[in-house]
């Protein structure tokens, strides 16, 4: 990597910490010596960028700092088209829009030849038959998730048993072409996945929940693999 595109990346990397980060820890992520970061700290604070801290503490960034518009590459773009074209085809119309929506904005940062790039394109997604139908809205389902709402719903497990959920809903993921909405359940006091398409009568409620060191999906993630419901 080069100097310039690792002080971007710096910058980055900074913006997405909530507390200080050591030189070390910087270092170590990008490969370069203690000496080099602290060198790469101090060119970035010469030219104006608010990084607050010192050696032997930590690191932040000012977080109302505005980075200066965002350089992609040829993969760069090619990988982002490809993941908008799986939203539109995996997802629901919403969602889509939104991805499009996204999509576009990227386009008016472009340069004339990253433009020119997007028509070279030559990876994509496929509209499936092998996507399977849902009844639930799948943007609502990525609404309570966000605001942290109980959700309610009937489901019918891979034995067609029926069952009253309630859950906190904590994740959407996909394993094409199923997916799976990833709560901890009220009834089983325990993280459950269930398939989206054998969900039935999903009720959203104004109850909301807050994380707990217990039942979060950071919780759920340290204890991967976990069998479904």
């Amino acid at each position: 990597m080069r100097k310039a595109e690792r002080l971007n990346e710096i910058v980055h990397y900074l913006r997405r910490m909530h507390r200080a980060v050591t030189a070390e820890t910087l270092a170590g992520y990008f490969e370069v010596s203690v000496r080099t970061m602290y060198r790469d700290i101090q060119d970035l604070q010469d030219n104006g960028v608010p990084i607050l801290g010192e050696a032997g503490v930590g690191y932040m960034i000012d977080k109302h700092y505005h980075l200066p518009p965002i350089m992609f590459d040829a993969d760069e773009i090619e990988a982002i088209a490809l993941g908008i074209s799986m939203v539109r085809n995996w997802t629901d119309d919403s969602f889509a829009q939104k991805a499009e929506s996204a999509y576009l904005k990227i386009q008016a940062t472009l340069s004339a030849q990253m433009l020119h790039e997007l028509t070279q394109i030559s990876t994509f997604s496929a509209p499936s038959h092998y996507k399977i139908p849902w009844e639930i809205s799948f943007s609502e389902v990525r609404e309570c998730i966000r605001r942290k709402q109980f959700v309610t719903f009937t489901y019918v497990d891979l034995n067609d048993k029926q069952s009253e959920r309630t859950i906190r809903p904590l994740a959407l993921t996909s394993f094409s072409p199923v997916w799976l909405l990833t709560g901890w359940c009220e009834l089983r006091q325990d993280f459950r996945n269930f398939r989206i398409d054998r969900i039935s009568k999903f009720i959203k409620s104004d109850r909301r929940f807050k994380d707990e060191e217990w039942n979060s999906l950071q919780a759920y993630l340290r204890l991967l693999p976990l069998s479904d419901c």
